[in-house]
């Protein structure tokens, strides 16, 4: 049975939202969450001209034209470069968190978009497509800390009343770096062959703002407190946050989860993987972030305009049917945001993951029938627009936010690098195969898509409890109390099965006696 929280922890850790909240929210979520989602989608747009480029300059080098596979590997490996640039810059989190905290980190990882910006925008002056291809690694190196790191702060700076709503503003800023990078990849602003450089590059905007002004915010207060056990820091930054002088009741929760940390570390991921008190807690995290980008969301941002192709719409209305796309997420994101309180963060993955797995059906039905129904291609732009939809009001933002709440201090760097590892890996995955799983499977390529988002929204109804409201600690007490009771058929079964050997041996026993009788 889930323990409810008493009135008093209610008390502790419950709050308004201050602007100071809002403003910290707000800027680390410009400066890097927004960055994700504006390269996840800026190859989308140029990638004629992009291909082009490569074309060009190979035939400069070697006197003789790309063939047609091998244009598509090194477009391909442009695209999803930087997913493994984001699986590379995940593994260091839990120590970069650790040494420099959460909001140093921020700052610090805007110094690897700038190199990356400049070997973007001067990749076509020197006629270099190793430079283009280096710098999308390098933004992936970027987003790889920084999809970590903003949630883990401002899961830690938010009262757990305003959790879920902040936690899913990165979210929302994601949707908003896919529209920008809509917008501005239509052919009126730098959709033309000579803008892609500076529209791969116009990163650095972003960015040079978080390094100019995010370093004013005070440090997460919670890694001042338990992990540096700096209660004047804490104290000062929460009086900050929270907009009021008494923030004793606050400390007073902080130091009970460090009381109950005091005999614990920092854990590594390999620790993590071992300890089988978070076991479900583990594998919840696993399940969601791999479930996040192998829900097809990939797919449809890093190739809408080959999709809208295969889906019969015409080549000069595609830029802007994508541009109503974007539209439509960013509008789901601030659903989603306003609703969690609300509703909580189970229902909102739950019917996520549903819809978005109805949708890569009915993709796969209208792809098949547009050739006789001419209306389908309608049917497939509604999917289109479905996947996004239900993505961004729920799976969009809340395994990181799941993943923050999941676990107690100790735990959560390496649980962060976990989830961000498998996260960045599978949407590298999806980012390289996908233009060959759409040629050899055609239309059916989305049903796999259909069954990952069916037996994920499966899982976590299965599994992993509602965690509106509640406190880290409380989360944790839960998930322990489930895990006796999903060991429960476990344990049944090893007694059956020893109870079954104990008869047949006893049965063995009698035969024997009665054999030499």
């Amino acid at each position: 049975m889930e323990e409810k929280p008493t009135p008093q922890a209610h008390k502790r850790i419950t709050g308004h939202l201050t602007f100071p909240l809002l403003a910290a929210t707000l800027l680390a979520s410009f400066g890097s969450s927004l960055l994700y989602g504006y390269n996840l989608a800026v190859v989308n747009s140029p990638a004629v001209h992009i291909k082009a480029f490569y074309n060009a300059t190979w035939s400069r080098r070697y006197g003789q034209s790309l063939g047609p596979e091998l244009l598509t590997v090194m477009y391909s490996l442009t695209v999803s470069v930087f997913a493994l640039g984001g699986l590379v810059g995940s593994f260091p989190v839990g120590m970069l968190v650790t040494r420099y905290g959460r909001n140093g980190t921020l700052v610090r990882s805007t110094l690897l978009v700038f190199l990356a910006s400049l070997l973007m925008g001067f990749s076509r002056y020197l006629e270099s497509p190793e430079m283009v291809i280096v710098g999308r690694f390098v933004t992936g190196l970027h987003s790889g800390i920084c999809l970590s790191v903003v949630p883990m702060y401002l899961g830690e700076i938010a009262p757990k009343n305003l959790r879920g709503f902040l936690g899913l503003v990165p979210s929302i800023f994601i949707c908003l770096g896919v529209f920008s990078a809509q917008v501005l990849g239509l052919p009126e602003l730098l959709g033309e062959d000579g803008s892609w450089p500076l529209f791969l590059s116009l990163v650095v905007v972003p960015a040079f703002l978080q390094l100019l002004l995010l370093h004013w915010f005070p440090e997460s207060p919670r890694y001042l407190l338990i992990e540096k056990n700096n209660i004047r820091g804490a104290t000062n930054a929460l009086r900050w946050f929270l907009g009021k002088d008494d923030v004793g009741d606050v400390i007073e929760e902080m130091r009970e989860e460090q009381r109950s940390l005091s005999s614990v570390d920092s854990v590594s991921v390999w620790q993590l993987l071992r300890d089988g008190s978070v076991r479900w807690q583990t594998l919840s995290v696993v399940v969601i972030n791999m479930g996040m980008q192998l829900s097809g969301i990939d797919a449809i941002w890093f190739y809408t305009n080959t999709i809208f192709q295969h889906a019969g719409i015409p080549g000069p209305e595609i830029p802007y049917v994508t541009v109503g796309t974007g539209a439509i997420e960013v509008l789901a994101g601030l659903l989603g945001c306003i609703t969690i309180e609300k509703l909580g963060r189970r229902p909102l993955v739950i019917v996520g993951f549903c819809f978005m797995g109805l949708c890569c059906a009915g993709i796969t039905v209208a792809l098949v029938l547009q050739a006789t129904v001419p209306w389908m291609r309608y049917l497939s732009i509604a999917c289109v627009i479905g996947i996004i939809a239900g993505f961004c009001m729920g799976p969009a933002g809340v395994p990181f936010l799941m993943t923050a709440e999941l676990f107690k201090q100790s735990h959560r760097p390496a649980a962060y690098i976990v989830g961000g590892s498998l996260n960045w890996l599978s949407n590298f995955t999806v980012g390289f195969v996908f233009p060959f799983l759409q040629v050899s499977a055609g239309a059916f390529c989305y049903l796999v898509f259909c069954g990952i988002c069916l037996l994920v929204a499966l899982y976590v109804y299965v599994v992993i409890p509602e965690t509106k409201n509640k406190t880290f600690v409380e989360i944790s007490q839960i998930f322990a109390a489930r895990r006796s009771f999903l060991a429960a058929p476990a344990d049944a079964v090893k007694m059956a099965t020893l109870g079954g050997y104990g008869a047949l041996e006893s049965s063995s026993l009698e035969l024997s006696g009665s054999s030499q009788a």
